[in-house]
């Protein structure tokens, strides 16, 4: 891709609403975002990934992160907890409209298919390794997840 038709991209990005473009010409592929799309100093919210902090870089008292650490710590669940092996998008069914495969209170057995990771437009099913009863899921129907993150506590 030639270094004119770039600049104009990225100028088109610069000088619209949208927060990111990507383009394919041939092999070549282009991916730009805008890094302004999010003001300086706000604070930035996430789906939980374990314990972990963000927050502006205005000054706030030393006792204020404690108090917010130790909710996170107290909702630490119990049981087995199936994490996500890739990041992807999270599906609790083979297709829209479809029965999930496990429900909250559902008995498994180690093999059984607890949801569908697409990543890179493959969809990847993710099997119990444990088997016991689902008591809790903790991501929302075509949620995004980051590799590592907990999906399922089995009990």
């Amino acid at each position: 891709m030639d270094l004119r038709k770039l600049k104009t991209l990225i100028d088109l990005v610069a000088e619209s609403d949208i927060a990111e473009l990507e383009v394919t010409e041939g092999e070549s592929k282009v991916r730009i975002v805008k890094s302004s799309a999010i003001p300086q100093n706000q604070m930035v919210m996430l789906p939980h990934q374990g314990v972990q902090q963000y927050s502006a870089p205005a000054a706030a008292p030393a006792a204020a992160p404690a108090p917010a650490a130790a909710p996170a710590v107290a909702a630490e669940p119990t049981g087995h907890v199936v994490k996500s092996p890739m990041v992807g998008t999270f599906y609790r069914s083979s297709a829209p409209g479809a029965a999930a495969f496990v429900e909250v209170g559902q008995s498994i057995k180690e093999g059984d298919t607890l949801c569908i990771i697409e990543a890179m437009k493959l969809l990847n099913e993710i099997d119990a390794d444990v088997s016991g009863t689902v008591t809790k899921i903790l991501v929302e129907n075509g949620q995004p997840v980051e590799f590592g993150q907990p999906l399922f506590v089995i009990g």
